[in-house]
């Protein structure tokens, strides 16, 4: 049975809901365009032609509302924009905007729909336009899932655009000339006989008039910035130390608060005892918040050793508390009472097992935390009128929801300024820092609060990447590989996610097996099936989600196969691979590699492919054996996004994201004992250190036909890359991380 056939009650779920959806709300609802929010209260003589672009007598204002968390995509929104208005990119200031539906993100379609990425056809196209009006119905304004270029790419572009001719528009009216006879420049309308106007001059005059629509978008010949190298806006900002994050919010009269709430996490709070802390230096209050406590205090360092002295008696965790357990019920779980789906099923893998397996193993991906360098932390006013809060945030017209639900405020009463975030890797999709805020604030009405975790209870109150194990069995043939059957059980990041968002994902948890099925290998028999194992530990989308999981187990499977059956490693997978685009990103990585030339004794090199968010990515790692230790020596990174907005913006993220990957395959995971995450620090959650991390090269192709993101698709193949090149110069084999339990690493 083919693959779709297998999967059909997941298609079905997800398709019926697309179409429910836009019969009952109508093709004309999803064709209207959202309100523009800037129209509200918009100062006399200002000009605003759509959500985006705010021209007043002073200034042009870009909003730029996908979140900042360090992917520079404040920079990237504003470059699209910029590219068609024609503006120079010290022309301008950015803001996040508020929140609204007219910035919901369609881009989750494409991972939302329940087709491989190479699946273009009408059926899988038409899905994801389907899924595409659902989402601009739901109109949530969201950043996640390497969709911030995929949904501005046009969007943006034609803003620009729309701002651009409207501006010519209202310059031709004022000066009498046709409008066939301006052009624009550096953020002014060129007259025919030489006279620049800036846009501002022509602000009130382009208010009066309707924005002109449906402009046609530059060729890519034409443009000035996309493709080229930029500097990032905020790099100045960034390197000085003058840029405003989150944590750096200071309003008069603000006072800090630090939290303890239950390390167990979900459990309830029994009792607590601060008798001792009232008196302590700064001290302002204390306050319980749900599952814990909180102390006001005039600093943040006082709250924070206020609130450690305050005895609390915690409940038990609602999952097993040893981290024993949370293995155990995994290796229970891979059975047919709770299988998820086969989302793979090409030929028939179970009788070419059946007839003898060359490999039959087992592999293993931890917890690991998110741990962004910046705090956790948000400010918070309430009064009976509104709430006022200030923080970064992924989900910007969620959260006014949730933050409304605690006080009883109205979400129109919620007033959500967001700010640059210094990290998340997902954590900032969660919304628990920022209602515990709220609930502090709302205590103590009227007053400024700021609530800032310490990195200890960061640790503790984390929402990791989700556990998971793979088990794997394959055959070879004839120097080839031939079957490969791989099975993963883990519990549903989504539903865990889902549960404490108020969200819900009908059908199977695409994330169970991503990574793995959705490779485009013509293997003759390839199956992927995912068990979906109960609760454990709370957990929630890590950077790259389920792929970091389920790319290991496959790749790592497929290495075994290929040096089973005498194979070169990059030769079988090119042979392996029916999608022209993914070949040539792993030709690519070939040559840049100088694959199969001579190496030193004790060096060696490991490849990897995996596709994840549409994204074909490939990785070389070169290692070397040093007294018994690896060092890494140099890795290579080929991935197609179809186009590349800003390659140096482009090489940072790529090369975060195999630092990433690489360090948390090394050094991270997150343990229970008693409920608790046994890892409060750094110290014992190391990322990747200077000294290990090598020279990362990177090539960004251009061959697809859609435009992707790349601020996770790194990540995946950079732990089964090491670990076969491990292999390589050892003959050990590394299927469990992190390595640095089996391996040193110098």
């Amino acid at each position: 049975m083919s693959r779709i056939g297998k999967i059909a009650r997941r298609t079905f779920l997800i398709g019926s809901a697309a179409v429910v959806g836009g019969v009952a709300f109508g093709v004309y609802a999803v064709r209207t365009p959202h309100s523009n929010p800037l129209k509200e209260d918009l100062a006399e003589g200002a000009a605003t032609f759509n959500p985006w672009v705010l021209i007043d007598a002073d200034k042009i204002t870009l909003i730029t509302p996908h979140a900042d968390i360090g992917q520079g995509v404040v920079s990237s929104q504003a470059a699209l924009i910029a590219e068609e208005l024609d503006l120079e990119l010290n022309q301008f200031e950015v803001s996040f905007g508020k929140p609204s539906s007219a910035y919901y993100n369609g881009g989750f379609a494409e991972e939302g729909a329940p087709f491989m990425a190479t699946d273009q056809s009408v059926s899988a196209e038409a899905v994801r336009s389907v899924l595409g009006g659902v989402l601009k119905l739901v109109a949530m304004q969201g950043t996640g899932g390497s969709t911030t270029i995929p949904d501005t790419f046009v969007k943006l572009r034609a803003a620009g655009a729309s701002a651009r001719e409207t501006l010519k528009l209202a310059a031709a009216q004022k000066f009498d000339v046709p409008i066939g006879q301006l052009k624009t420049k550096a953020g002014k309308v060129i007259l025919p006989d030489g006279r620049e106007i800036a846009y501002t001059e022509l602000a009130g005059a382009a208010a009066a008039l309707d924005p002109v629509q449906n402009v046609p978008l530059r060729d890519p010949s034409q443009w000035r910035l996309i493709g080229k190298n930029m500097q990032r806006i905020d790099v100045v900002g960034k390197s000085t130390g003058t840029l405003d994050f989150g944590i750096d919010i200071n309003i008069p009269g603000m006072l800090h608060a630090a939290i303890c709430v239950n390390p167990r996490q979900g459990g309830k709070m029994i009792s607590f005892d601060a008798k001792d802390v009232s008196n302590m230096r700064g001290v302002q209050k204390i306050v319980e918040v749900t599952n814990g406590v909180a102390v006001i205090a005039d600093n943040s360092w006082r709250a924070m050793r206020a609130v450690e002295a305050v005895d609390c008696v915690w409940g038990p965790a609602p999952y097993p508390a040893e981290q024993i357990d949370h293995w155990e019920t995994l290796t229970r779980s891979f059975n047919a009472d709770v299988l998820d789906a086969t989302w793979r099923d090409d030929g028939d893998a179970e009788a070419a097992i059946a007839k003898g397996t060359v490999i039959n193993t087992e592999y293993r991906s931890p917890y690991v935390a998110h741990a962004p360098l910046e705090p956790l932390n948000a400010t918070v006013l309430v009064t009976d009128d509104q709430v006022e809060v200030w923080t970064g945030h992924q989900f910007q017209t969620m959260l006014t929801d949730q933050v409304a639900a605690v006080t009883g405020h109205r979400s129109d009463q919620v007033v959500f300024h967001n700010q640059y975030s210094g990290g998340s890797f997902g954590h900032r999709l969660e919304f628990d820092f920022v209602k515990q805020a709220v609930e502090i604030a709302d205590q103590m009405r009227g007053i400024p609060i700021k609530l800032t975790y310490s990195r200890e209870e960061d640790f503790a109150h984390d929402f990791p990447r989700h556990i998971a194990m793979g088990r794997a069995k394959g055959t070879v043939s004839n120097g080839q590989v031939n079957t490969i059957d791989l099975e993963i059980a883990a519990p549903s990041v989504l539903a865990s996610q889902g549960s404490r968002s108020g969200l819900a994902f009908p059908g199977p948890d695409m994330q169970l097996a991503n990574g793995a099925w959705n490779n485009p290998y013509d293997i003759p028999n390839y199956r992927v099936r995912a068990y979906r194992a109960p609760e454990l530990a709370p957990s929630s989308s890590w950077r790259s989600v389920g792929a970091p999981a389920g790319g290991f187990f496959f790749d790592t499977a497929l290495d075994e196969l290929i040096h089973a059956a005498g194979a070169d490693p990059l030769m079988e997978r090119i042979r392996l691979t029916r999608h022209t685009v993914s070949r040539q990103v792993l030709e690519t990585v070939g040559d840049m590699s100088n694959w199969g030339a001579p190496l030193a004794k004790g060096t060696a090199k490991g490849v990897a492919f995996v596709e994840s968010f549409g994204v074909p990515a490939a990785e070389v790692v070169q290692v070397s054996l040093v007294d018994g230790a690896i060092r890494l020596d140099h890795v290579w990174v080929a991935c197609d996004v179809g186009t590349v907005v800003d390659p140096v913006n482009f090489e940072n993220l790529v090369q975060g994201g195999v630092v990433f990957g690489l360090g948390h395959a090394i050094n991270c995971e997150i343990t229970y004992a008693d409920g608790m995450a046994e890892q409060s620090n750094y110290h014992a959650h190391e990322g990747m250190r200077l000294y290990q991390c090598p020279p990362i090269e990177v090539r960004g192709l251009e061959n697809g036909n859609k435009i992707r993101g790349i601020g996770e698709p790194t990540v995946p193949p950079a732990a089964p890359a090491l670990g076969n090149a491990i292999f390589a110069a050892t003959g050990k084999r590394l299927r469990e991380m992190p390595f640095n339990k089996f391996i040193d690493f110098v």
